[in-house]
């Protein structure tokens, strides 16, 4: 996998809003995203990938989904994670 375990810990406890919390929208968004970073890097350097590409949009389109949902259902924290992960809004 991408991420050590550590380094999947220290993301789920920026972002998680409880204790046992790892699964959230919020948590799920910052995870795929560090994918998505770790995956375009490697397609700069193997750009006939297509797999790769392929699956990169697929986690494009999950991550837009997420926020999608995130926005709707909970504004002040969809502001949060878009600052935090300096994504688009």
């Amino acid at each position: 996998m991408v991420l050590s375990t550590q380094d999947r810990k220290d993301i789920i406890s920026k972002f998680q809003t409880s204790a046992n919390d790892t699964g959230s929208a919020a948590v799920q968004i910052a995870l795929i995203t560090e994918r998505i970073q770790y995956i375009s890097n490697h397609l700069k350097t193997n750009p006939k990938d297509f797999a790769g590409e392929r699956g990169l949009n697929k986690l494009v389109g999950q991550r837009k989904r997420l926020l999608s949902y995130l926005k709707k259902s909970d504004f002040e924290k969809y502001q949060q994670v878009t600052k935090e992960l300096k994504l688009r809004k």
